[in-house]
């Protein structure tokens, strides 16, 4: 068994919370560009993964469906 504490568990999009609240002041422009690259590739891949859901739920209601 180890001495070392487990570490806590983050809340689901806690990141995200953290990220909207974090002071931009300090962010050369280069840096804030960069950043909302990541955060536009963040924007695709959340609405890739609702298309996949949403297509999922329609081939599941279609398959139900009386």
């Amino acid at each position: 068994m180890s001495d070392e504490a487990a570490e806590p568990r983050r809340i689901r999009g806690q990141a995200l919370i953290d990220a909207t609240r974090e002071d931009l002041d300090f962010y050369a422009i280069e840096e804030l560009e960069d950043r909302i690259l990541t955060l536009k590739g963040e924007i695709a891949r959340a609405q890739a993964q609702i298309d996949r859901k949403q297509s999922g739920r329609a081939a599941a209601d279609a398959l139900f469906k009386r």
